[in-house]
């Protein structure tokens, strides 16, 4: 079977075309642009960009790829939770709509974080988790949550909040202290390079009261060191252990609290590798390619193929 995957999320235009029979995934995608010094999009212009480049980046996936689809899938809203609602997810949800009206083919509608959920099984080659309960870290701009994953009758699988950030996503405070420092958004990936340059390890204070965190004190910080004239090489490394540590409790905790059940990470902040190899190292959890981690249509294309053979 060979699907059609669909993802407008905040920052990133995905298509992406599946074939189940041989396993390969034919992908396309765009950042959508942010001025210098910004922190993020409105969801007006996400919209815009979307609906300008949805079309073209489409046509190049097809030019490639030139076969038949069964079926669509697409990301429809943020998570799986009442009221979860993003305007930008309606340009693909719209998209796909079409699509499936003119060729007369089933659509089938997910989250964004089911999406990444699927990605990253995929790509770490832990597809057989997905009839199993795990548990999986969404970890990304948008989202920073732990998340007990089960097996559903309903959809592939269903999904509990079992730990949050009660403030700052792991992302957003990546992007903050990278514009902080004249980086480009986002700034994940600049971030990370400066922070491999640091010869430094910190071992940070952080706020973890359960399985719940706080991350502003990362950015306070971050400011404080820029303002005293650390290099930025050492900030950004302040800020990735940061962020590392404060995983890493959570993870301790849900180990503590569910056994000792599978760990899945996804999500952009997951394709760092300071990060990565730490909590693998530590814990043998299986995480995202990084071309799967970031946002992707991969995710939803394979769960409109698990729907569609139910």
């Amino acid at each position: 079977m060979r699907t059609l995957g669909i993802d407008t999320s905040n920052y990133t235009t995905s298509v992406c075309v599946y074939d189940s029979k041989t396993g390969e995934i034919i992908q396309k995608k765009l950042l959508l642009p942010v001025k210098n010094g910004e922190r993020g999009l409105r969801q007006s212009d996400a919209v815009f960009h979307h609906t300008a480049r949805l079309y073209p980046l489409m046509q190049e996936l097809f030019d490639e790829y030139g076969g038949e689809i069964d079926a669509i899938g697409v990301s429809e809203k943020p998570r799986d939770a009442e009221g979860s609602y993003m305007p930008c997810f309606l340009v693909g949800v719209n998209a796909a709509k079409c699509i499936g009206a003119a060729m007369r083919k089933p659509v089938y509608g997910f989250s964004h974080q089911s999406g990444h959920i699927a990605a990253a099984l995929y790509s770490s080659g832990k597809m057989n988790l997905i009839k199993e309960k795990f548990i999986a870290f969404h970890v990304s701009g948008g989202t920073s949550e732990m998340l007990l994953v089960s097996p559903d009758s309903e959809r592939a699988f269903s999904v509990e909040i079992i730990g949050e950030t009660l403030d700052l996503n792991c992302g957003q405070a990546v992007d903050r202290v990278g514009v902080m420092m004249g980086l480009s958004f986002p700034c994940g990936k600049e971030l990370e390079a400066l922070a491999l340059k640091s010869t430094e390890k910190y071992n940070p204070k952080i706020c973890v009261k359960g399985g719940n965190c706080s991350l502003s004190g990362v950015e306070n910080q971050c400011k404080k060191m820029l303002e005293n004239g650390e290099a930025k090489e050492n900030v950004a490394r302040y800020c990735l252990d940061f962020i590392c540590k404060t995983l890493e409790k959570m993870t301790e905790y849900a180990l503590d609290r569910y056994g000792n059940l599978p760990l899945l990470f996804a999500g952009g902040v997951m394709s760092n590798s300071i990060i990565r190899s730490r909590i693998q190292s530590r814990f043998g959890a299986s995480f995202a390619q990084p071309e799967f981690s970031c946002d992707n249509a991969a995710g939803v294309a394979i769960l409109a193929e698990e729907a569609a053979n139910e």
